[in-house]
């Protein structure tokens, strides 16, 4: 049995393609006690890989050249030497971009399918939704009646946030990328407001609009300009739940924030987080996910690119706003 690789070969200085990585074959390995051989099925393309692959990935340790590029994924057990998991179980762990990883049995999850589908689990009950549960739960302290504001509001994380805050009872208001997008947002998700930043010559002004009476939470996927117009919008004692900073990790330049210091007299809260910091609570994310998900108030589009190969050219769909929704490959059937 082969494992088809993929390997990080050189660091992007913009957007990341297929010429930064190489495809090779190598034998499959054999399973140690306490691991799993696993047949990949599914792989999760994130923003937060493209700064694993820069020079300095900052919060991790990166990606090393040569070494198959991390990810997270779902794939079917064939060889078991770990306690509890045995061929054929669907479980979910850092795959990487490789058809036939070794896994760990102690940092994989085996799927319960009578929670969710497999696309749930790359969806709705995926990592994205445990970052946005828990960014607006904890970090955001979201109430009801309050004005939520998503940036990339129709991408994976920004979909999840955009709906539980509806769900929170929250008027919700998503910024996104081109007329495609807005319209899955009001049409279909049914938000408030949708803001096209790409047709917006004020980005500032076109929130204004949009929430009349300010700010209360804003969801930030994107930082940059965007994180800016927002700050200039947040109403007195509003939270920022700095999720990501995806405009920032291709821009040549850094952008430096001009609305800083009107946080001050209006006591003001930004705060970074990382999901990973939640492990020991997600059981109970998942749980309420999953509710809402039998319930029919949560769902998330996922945009689906076929084969192993094609995860460079996907992971640069990212950074040029060619998916809508979760962008995930499908490595096997």
């Amino acid at each position: 049995m082969l494992n088809r690789r993929i390997t990080l070969q050189a660091r992007p200085t913009g957007i990341p393609g297929p010429e930064h990585f190489a495809q090779d074959e190598t034998p499959a390995g054999v399973p140690e006690a306490g691991e799993v051989l696993v047949e990949t099925m599914y792989i999760s393309i994130d923003p937060a890989m493209r700064s694993w692959i820069a020079q300095s990935s900052g919060y991790t340790r990166g990606v090393e050249i040569g070494a198959v590029m991390r990810a997270g994924g779902i794939g079917r057990v064939l060889t078991s030497r770990a306690e509890g998991f045995a061929p054929g179980d669907l479980v979910q762990g850092r795959t990487g971009w490789q058809s036939h990883p070794i896994l760990r049995g102690r940092e994989t999850q085996k799927l319960d399918l009578s929670v969710g589908s497999l696309e749930d689990w790359m969806g709705p009950l995926g990592t994205s939704a445990l970052t946005a549960y828990f960014g607006l739960r904890d970090i955001g302290a979201l109430k009801p009646g309050e004005t939520l504001l998503v940036s990339a509001a129709a991408g994976g994380v920004g979909q999840l946030a955009a709906q539980i805050g509806l769900i929170e009872a929250c008027h919700v208001v998503g910024i996104a990328g081109g007329p495609d997008k807005c319209r899955f947002l009001n049409e279909t998700l049914g938000l408030h407001g949708a803001i096209d930043y790409k047709a917006e010559n004020d980005l500032t002004g076109a929130i204004r609009r949009e929430c009349t009476d300010g700010v209360d939470v804003y969801f930030d996927n994107v930082g940059g300009p965007t994180l800016d117009a927002a700050l200039a919008n947040l109403r007195t004692d509003a939270r920022v739940a700095m999720c990501g900073r995806i405009s920032q990790t291709v821009a040549p330049e850094p952008y430096g924030i001009r609305n800083l210091g009107m946080t001050g007299g209006r006591r003001i809260t930004l705060r970074n987080f990382l999901v990973f910091d939640y492990h020991d609570r997600y059981p109970e994310a998942r749980a309420w996910l999953a509710a809402r998900i039998r319930e029919g108030r949560l769902r998330q589009r996922l945009h689906i690119v076929e084969g192993l190969e094609n995860a460079p050219r996907a992971l640069g769909m990212l950074f040029t706003g060619e998916n809508t929704g979760k962008l995930i490959v499908k490595a096997a059937d």
